[in-house]
């Protein structure tokens, strides 16, 4: 049992690489580039980028967010839990520039930490009370309002991958 799940995680690894590099390949061939976004990672700044995504609505709104285009992908969503990270995505709150116009994305392990993947499980977070809203930066600060109950989360199962670009403490590809 070990065995296979070692191998599901590492295939899945790859698959999600294979699949980044060929549209980033592609793109770059074709002259397209793909556009980074901004979010947040231990309370600094990352950059990131979208390539796919397991829910067609999904794609749709990251695709109009940049104006690139974001694969469907329905298999992402069948990748174990052990080769996922999370991403925070607020629905309400502070205006910015994640997808909903709330707030950037908040990411949990950095690349080149335990626990880091590119396919990201999306964590929906939402304000109970959005007008005591404040910028969270950090995994950590996500989890403390949540258990404060200042927010509330919801897992719809849907998968984005999501390389980093940039990330703290002065990581880059």
């Amino acid at each position: 049992m070990h065995t296979s799940w070692v191998r599901n995680l590492v295939v899945t690894g790859v698959v999600a690489v294979a699949i980044g590099w060929f549209v980033l390949s592609a793109r770059q061939q074709s002259g397209f580039v793909v556009p980074p976004i901004d979010g947040y990672m231990e309370g600094r700044k990352v950059r990131f980028i979208h390539t796919e995504a397991s829910d067609p609505e999904v794609a749709a709104l990251l695709t109009r967010m940049k104006g690139s285009p974001v694969l469907l992908v329905p298999s992402l969503a069948k990748a174990p839990p052990e080769a996922l990270a999370d991403v925070y995505v607020f629905t309400n709150g502070v205006k910015g520039e994640g997808p909903f116009k709330f707030q950037s994305d908040v990411f949990d392990a950095p690349p080149q930490t335990p626990g880091y993947s590119p396919l990201r499980n999306v964590v929906l977070v939402s304000w109970v009370r959005p007008e005591e809203a404040r910028e969270l930066k950090s995994a950590r600060e996500v989890q403390e309002a949540q258990a404060r109950q200042q927010i509330e989360v919801k897992r719809p199962g849907v998968v984005v991958n999501m390389p980093m670009i940039s990330w703290p403490p002065d990581g880059r590809r």
